[in-house]
């Protein structure tokens, strides 16, 4: 588990419930991948315990990144440091998306 540098907020709106919860700096993540999807897991320990798990498989994910980049474009007001930090993670990902040398 990775500590949350930032902050993560969850909700999820079922008929009869309402579930929200934040996961801040004392809080941490997981992230795993194996032949058909990521999983992210998020955890807060401190206090009232609460894990929030998350599985998407691949063709999703790249659809939910592709909108992502499409928000992201369109926001003007993203700040330096944010932008920075994203685009460090998305060569991240281009490069583990890579072929590999055989």
């Amino acid at each position: 588990m990775k500590a949350i540098a930032d902050r993560a907020e969850v909700s999820i709106d079922l008929p009869e419930k309402l579930y929200m919860g934040s996961f801040t700096r004392h809080s941490a993540y997981e992230v795993k991948a194996d032949s058909e999807q990521l999983g992210l897991r998020l955890t807060h320990n401190s206090g009232e315990r609460r894990t929030v798990e998350v599985h998407l498989h691949y063709f999703l994910l790249a659809d939910i990144l592709r909108d992502f980049a499409a928000a992201l474009a369109a926001n003007e007001e993203l700040d330096a440091p944010h932008r920075e930090r994203l685009l460090a993670a998305a060569r991240a990902l281009v490069d583990a998306l890579a072929p590999r040398a055989a």
